[in-house]
């Protein structure tokens, strides 16, 4: 871990440990304020950082701080992006990017693309192909499209006993294919 010549901090991105939830669970708080996201902000924070369908977890650290933090799940019940990726024959079995963001400060540093990265490299080792889905009006849309990533489609979700929300689904590109394939 080296300081770039422009004299940034160091940043890493690293497989989760268990004592890095407190500032996950940090940096998600400021996401959430400055972006929204979570939609809804979890009853347990921490929990919600490790579902049960998780597989694996990774952490992005800028100057020895917790900035960010993505997972790659099994595809569970309602997953829609991996059942849409599902009903196209012939393809390698999905797994889930979830729970991919940066604090706001942290930004700019590619951490968002290097922790996406990292999730897709896994999915690979794993044999499973990367899908994800974002909420519609979220603009994080187009940082997935920026990196190559196909739209599945455009599904309506139920969260909640009461509320449909719209969600956009996207695979990663196949390994060796670019964004102008």
């Amino acid at each position: 871990m080296t300081t770039d010549p422009g004299g940034s901090p160091p940043a890493v991105v690293r497989p989760r440990r268990p004592a890095d939830l407190d500032g996950c669970v940090a940096a998600l708080a400021l996401v959430h304020t400055h972006s929204g996201y979570p939609v809804d902000w979890p009853v347990d924070p921490a929990a919600w950082l490790t579902p049960a369908a998780l597989l694996t977890a990774w952490t992005a650290e800028l100057d020895g701080q917790v900035v960010g933090h993505v997972g790659l799940c099994a595809p569970g019940e309602g997953d829609a992006a991996a059942a849409l990726w599902r009903s196209r024959p012939g393809r390698p079995a999905p797994a889930v990017i979830s729970r991919l963001y940066v604090s706001p400060a942290a930004r700019g540093h590619g951490l968002g693309a290097a922790l996406l990265d990292r999730a897709v490299r896994a999915a690979r080792t794993r044999g499973l192909h990367p899908v994800l889905d974002v909420v519609a009006a979220d603009p994080a849309a187009a940082f997935y499209e920026r990196l190559g990533w196909r739209g599945l489609g455009t599904v309506v979700q139920r969260w909640g006993p009461a509320r449909d929300v719209l969600v956009n689904c996207f695979a990663a590109p196949s390994p060796g294919s670019s964004a102008a394939d």
